[in-house]
């Protein structure tokens, strides 16, 4: 059984694929990533809603444009993602004649790279933002927004029952693919590698030689632009490589500080977190009490903070503690994801509705 295997994870060493361990690697790599730096926007939303709440709001589509100008950069001069190159791969074309003589460094034919920006940056976006979809469909379903005869109730019930399974589908896809590739019956550990038209391959010494010399050719050649238009194109793309090369030297320099911060915030490890920094509950803002005079707060404590009349269906707010109608806050933190009075991050999963023995 050792035998067999050691023939498993050697086997492709001499196609030049990389072992199981090499590509689940990097592949892990960008989803740790993004929680983390996920975490570290919601510490500075909440040390300052008013100039960091943006980047709280508007987190997937700033990861979003940033993962794009780090994957476009990778791409087009090492012919990899960031995480590829991290670990010495490369992407090589299917079906390319010259793929032997092709060198890294040369970067993926304008084909291959887009559809290869389309599946590394775009899907994610899109899956990330189904399934805040999906959710706020569930949370709607529970408390029951819509009225139960009209048809987009309906729609959306087929709908929530319906995406487990497809969303099974899709993941025993990539299941089967990686089974396939561990065997050595596929070239792909991942089918969106095969849509891309690539697989991946190890870094050559003639790559990383090639590599080395396209950096020192770039910084020793730096000829002036002549007109207008040439100095505004150099300069946007200096700017633009100059983005990507901070973002890839900060991500490589700190690639393992956000995963330790994704494994300290996972699900796994909360309640050993909670018991070694649990803190006394801390007292209401002074500067938001009900005496003050600020407009945000009617000085009735029956009375919404939203809709200014009498309170129906209270619901709390666990980021803030304040108390609203449930379908005003409900509405509210699904347009903003901020709480209304603090400003503090907000999701729709931390509205807890409150009962009393009148009701």
């Amino acid at each position: 059984m050792a035998e067999h295997g050691a023939h498993i994870t050697t086997a492709s060493v001499v196609d030049d694929q990389p072992s199981i361990f090499e590509v689940v690697a990097q592949d892990s790599l960008m989803t740790a990533v993004r929680p983390a730096l996920q975490h570290v926007v919601k510490v500075l939303t909440e040390s300052n809603p008013a100039h960091f709440g943006f980047l709280w709001r508007w987190f997937d589509e700033i990861f979003a444009l940033l993962d794009l100008l780090l994957q476009q950069h990778y791409l087009s001069k090492t012919s990899a993602s960031f995480s590829e190159n991290f670990y010495s791969l490369k992407r090589i074309v299917m079906g390319d004649k010259h793929r032997h003589q092709r060198l890294a460094s040369a970067g993926l034919p304008k084909k291959q790279l887009w559809k290869s920006i389309i599946f590394l940056v775009l899907l994610p976006y899109l899956k990330v933002k189904l399934e805040k979809f999906v959710s706020s469909l569930r949370d709607e379903d529970e408390y029951s927004i819509h009225p139960p005869s009209s048809r987009w109730k309906q729609f959306y019930r087929a709908f929530l029952a319906a995406y487990p399974f497809v969303n099974m589908a899709w993941e025993g896809w990539f299941l089967v693919q990686q089974l396939q590739y561990i065997l050595g019956k596929a070239q792909h550990h991942s089918p969106l590698l095969s849509l891309a038209g690539v697989r991946l391959g190890r870094l050559t010494v003639q790559d990383i030689q090639a590599l080395e010399h396209k950096i020192n050719e770039v910084n020793m050649l730096q000829q002036p632009a002549k007109s207008v238009s040439e100095k505004i194109m150099s300069g946007l793309k200096k700017a633009v490589g100059g983005i990507a090369l901070s973002l890839s030297t900060g991500l490589s320099v700190g690639v393992f500080f956000l995963q330790f911060l994704e494994w300290w915030y996972s699900s796994e490890n909360q309640e050993t977190i909670k018991s070694l920094t649990a803190l006394p509950t801390p007292p209401p803002p002074v500067h938001l009490d009900y005496n003050s005079d600020s407009p945000l707060l009617p000085k009735m404590k029956t009375v919404c903070p939203l809709c200014r009349k009498t309170r129906v269906n209270d619901t709390v707010l666990a980021t803030s503690g304040y108390v609203f109608c449930y379908r005003c806050v409900f509405n509210y933190v699904r347009s903003h994801q901020a709480c209304p009075i603090t400003g503090y991050p907000t999701e729709v999963q931390h509205l807890i509705k409150l009962y009393s023995p009148e009701n």
